[in-house]
């Protein structure tokens, strides 16, 4: 809506797709403490979790609410005409994982250990 009209359709999609999934690993930074896998298969299904939850409403809402072509909802994903919608799905996937071994390695106070 703002950023395609001003970089054009390509570029704005790109910055769009990346910003997303940007507040997608922000989120899941903020969240993975609440959410709490209890080891890696569980973060990783997690993630796989919300990946079908996400392409469930995309192709269900964009198929059936905004009347969109199915080949009109799978052209975000022609990596040849530079969709990288991928990118999103992606760190959807995988953001569980990586936030909780991200968090898993920081010190949770900042005092050193026995004191």
């Amino acid at each position: 809506m703002w950023l395609s009209p001003s970089l054009g359709e390509t570029a704005g999609r790109a910055l769009s797709s990346v910003l997303l999934s940007g507040l997608i690993l922000l989120a899941t930074w903020m969240t993975i403490g609440w959410i709490r896998p209890p080891d890696a298969r569980a973060a990783l299904a997690v993630g796989m979790l919300w990946l079908g939850l996400t392409l469930t409403f995309e192709f269900a809402v964009g198929h059936f609410g905004f009347r969109k072509t199915w080949a009109e909802l799978l052209a975000d994903y022609d990596l040849r005409r530079g969709r990288i919608w991928m990118v999103v799905l992606v760190a959807t996937a995988l953001a569980p994982l990586g936030m909780a071994r991200f968090r898993q390695r920081r010190p949770t106070s900042g005092r050193a250990e026995g004191e």
